[in-house]
C-alpha cells in the first residue's frame, strides 16, 4: 500500500477529475484540514481539498508534484515537495503533515520553499 502523502501529491498531476478525487479520498481523512500560502482559509475535507488540487492540475497541464524527501518526528511528517512544470520550471514546497492511526492525512500545512535563505 502506498503512503498517503505520496498518493496525495501524485493526485496533483492527475488530469482526470474522477481519478484525482478518488486518490485524494483514499489519502485524506473525512475531516482533514489543509492550508498553504494560496488558500484564504483552511480547506476542510477531501472534496474541498480535491477541488483545490484540481485547480492546480487544470492551470498547469502536465505538471507533477513529487515527494523529494520526508522525515518524521513525534507524529508529524515534514515533506519536501518538488512541483515540476511541463516547461521544465520547478518550485519547491515544504509541508507538515499529521496522520491518524489509519495512516490517513488529518492535517497538512504547506509553505513555499524550504525555509532556507535564498
Amino acid at each position: 500500500m502506498a503512503d498517503s502523502i505520496t498518493i496525495f501529491f501524485e493526485a496533483w498531476g492527475m488530469s482526470d477529475h474522477d481519478v484525482r478525487i478518488s486518490a485524494i479520498q483514499s489519502a485524506v481523512d473525512a475531516k482533514a484540514l489543509y492550508t498553504d500560502p494560496r488558500t484564504e482559509a483552511p480547506l476542510s475535507g477531501p472534496d474541498a481539498i480535491a477541488e483545490y488540487v484540481g485547480m492546480f492540475a487544470k492551470s498547469t497541464p502536465g505538471a507533477v508534484a513529487e515527494v523529494a524527501d520526508a522525515s518524521e518526528r513525534d507524529g508529524v511528517t515534514r515533506a519536501t515537495i518538488l512541483f515540476k512544470m511541463s516547461d521544465g520550471m520547478q518550485q519547491t514546497g515544504q509541508y507538515f503533515v499529521e496522520r491518524g492511526d489509519d495512516g490517513l492525512i488529518t492535517r497538512m500545512v504547506g509553505f513555499v520553499g524550504t525555509g532556507l535563505p535564498s
